[in-house]
């Protein structure tokens, strides 16, 4: 009957809500309880040894783990159980039993210190529930988010590959026609050249005529110059007479070394003069040149400036009469002076020997020829441009976005986090960067790497490496560290280390299925 009794006041209890503590010795967590019985020895939880159990939690430690002082501060590696009833249960070390500061939520480890605790473990266990209850409707939200995202990622996965295939298929077709292209291109390039060539042959047979007659002209006039007496004749006096032409600059130009210059004999006619012009007509100077008067300057001071009348008349004292005058005088003055003489400029050795321009047929060849060029290099380019999207789009195919593609959609998406200082920017699979915030230039913090989470789930933490190298140090990198959100957004930035950057990144595509958290207080544990 007493068994009965007693078994009806603890369902009664239980059905309540009332916390029911099983005797145990103090600091003992539940889990431990059969290792603490009243009536036999206790042996030390390390097998090391076995006492009587009056010595447990005799303020003297006895094992060396000090489980037999759990609810003492006797021995310095013991621990103290917090049974935190309405919150969550915990541990702390020995040392800090009857300190007086109170560690446990329910006071139970200042027992006999005196000091004044007060229990928070209701308070605190209905703050947690309520952080909970946040965080799992955040979790429920985000999931939701997150299937939506592993659809989209999975039908754009299918439009990718379907593009590609498309444009492979398209990108034959336009090989083909960039080889046609090629194929005229080349065959109308081919009488363009020759037509070109022709014309370049020509005009350098029209340069070469044109200096053969320059120089002829040349020739004839120093034959004339240097002809003195006009007797038909260039003598070795008469080539004396020109000093530049001395063959060893030694500033005497002796009889042998005119004679040297005309053949070794006395004197030339104009036929012989031809080879002897061919050894001087690079040190002859002509005298017409030397002759030529140097341009005369106007001094300075013969430059008369304009008087400047310093007290102008006002405008209304000129009479509209006296302004028509002065219009006429002004036209019959400028019809009267004589234009001024322009020099028209010289003809310079370039413009002289410039190509002249293509005659018809030629330019019809080239203008043909450019065309085909001109198709040949748009479908090229056009070419190019199709094998840079197939490349792009066969690249992010070949990206990790997770176990069902749930990261898709951070590719090509860039997101900051500004600071006091800089501005912090993290490309999903591309880059993370720094700039600060009020100008100048731009600094890697490491490009994409990999995934780098933890074996149960690598997918919560992203590693960027080879950022820009640090003075005297390593280069900079990244770890990325996500969690469920239902925003997608930058939370925080630090630098645990020298060029070693952290980041917390929230995103929905983390958020895995919520299960049935249990929001009840935690008072049953110890029933």
């Amino acid at each position: 009957m007493t068994c009965i009794h007693l078994l009806l006041t603890l369902v009664f209890a239980v059905s309540l809500g009332t916390p029911v503590e099983i005797k145990r010795p103090r600091g003992v967590p539940l889990t431990k309880k059969p290792f603490y019985e009243e009536n036999k020895p206790f042996t030390c939880l390390d097998g090391s040894r076995t006492i009587p159990f009056d010595r447990v939690n005799d303020d003297y430690c006895d094992c060396k783990d000090g489980s037999d002082e759990p609810g003492t501060a006797a021995c310095p590696n013991g621990s103290f159980h917090c049974t935190n009833a309405g919150y969550r249960p915990t541990f702390i070390p020995s040392s800090r039993i009857n300190d007086g500061i109170c560690d446990c939520c329910d006071t139970t480890d200042e027992y006999n210190s005196g000091a004044r605790c007060e229990n928070t473990c209701k308070e605190l266990g209905r703050r947690e529930r309520e952080v909970l209850q946040k965080m799992a409707e955040v979790t429920k939200e985000g999931f939701l988010l997150k299937q939506q995202l592993i659809e989209e990622a999975k039908k754009g996965h299918q439009e990718k590959q379907v593009k590609v295939t498309d444009m492979q298929e398209n990108k034959k077709q336009l090989e083909e026609k960039v080889e046609a292209l090629r194929t005229v291109k080349e065959t109308a390039e081919q009488p363009e050249k020759e037509a070109k060539e022709r014309h370049l042959k020509a005009w350098d047979e029209q340069k070469a005529a044109v200096r053969l007659e320059k120089d002829k002209a040349k020739m004839s006039e120093a034959f004339l110059e240097l002809d003195d007496n006009a007797d038909g004749f260039v003598s070795v006096s008469e080539l004396q007479s020109h000093a530049e032409m001395d063959p060893d600059a030694d500033g005497t130009f002796t009889e042998a070394e005119a004679q040297g210059l005309l053949g070794g004999t006395e004197q030339v006619d104009t036929t012989t003069f031809e080879s002897v012009w061919t050894n001087i007509k690079e040190k002859y100077h002509s005298e017409s040149q030397s002759e030529e008067p140097a341009p005369v300057e106007t001094p300075p001071e013969e430059v008369k400036e304009p008087v400047v009348d310093n007290e102008p008349y006002p405008e209304e004292d000129v009479s509209e009469e006296e302004d028509e005058d002065d219009d006429e005088e002004d036209d019959y003055n400028e019809e009267d002076k004589a234009p001024p003489t322009v020099r028209t400029p010289e003809k310079s050795q370039e413009d002289e020997e410039a190509m002249p321009p293509y005659d018809a047929d030629t330019q019809v060849l080239i203008n043909v020829a450019q065309k085909t060029r001109d198709d040949f290099e748009e479908a090229e380019k056009a070419l190019r441009e199709m094998d840079d999207q197939i490349r792009n789009i066969e690249k992010e195919l070949s990206f990790d976005f997770g176990p069902n593609a749930e990261f898709t959609y951070l590719y090509n998406q860039c997101y900051e986090l500004p600071t006091s200082e800089y501005i912090y920017r993290l490309c999903p699979f591309n880059r993370v960067s720094q700039k600060p915030k009020y100008g100048g230039s731009e600094t890697n913090l490491g490009s994409w790497g990999s995934w780098s989470g933890p074996e149960n789930n690598k997918y919560l933490t992203m590693k960027y490496e080879h950022g820009t190298g640090c003075w005297q140090g390593p280069n900079r990198s990244t770890t990325v560290k996500l969690t469920c959100g239902k925003e997608t957004v930058v939370t925080s930035t630090s630098e645990p280390s020298r060029c070693e950057y952290q980041m917390e990144f929230t995103t929905p595509a983390v958020c895995q299925e919520p299960t049935n958290i249990d929001l009840s207080p935690h008072g049953h544990e110890e029933l």
